[in-house]
């Protein structure tokens, strides 16, 4: 029952990441339709913010199988 809680604990905390990477590629493309010719500023800028919020869901997974739940 103790890796369950922990996988379902993670379940949970991956919705965090989850919209904030909707929220990062949502706001891509808007800025894109709005102005095709920012795409080449705009990208690298969303891709990092959707590495920098993908890392914490792979630390979330790391924490859910390193810290046994009690």
């Amino acid at each position: 029952m103790i890796g369950n809680l922990n996988m379902l604990g993670y379940g949970i905390a991956t919705l965090g990441p989850g919209i904030g990477v909707g929220l990062v590629f949502a706001a891509y493309i808007n800025g894109v339709a709005r102005q095709p010719e920012a795409q080449g500023k705009l990208q690298p800028i969303a891709i990092l913010g959707f590495a920098l919020i993908e890392a914490l869901a792979i630390i979330g997974i790391a924490l859910a199988f390193a810290i046994p739940a009690r």
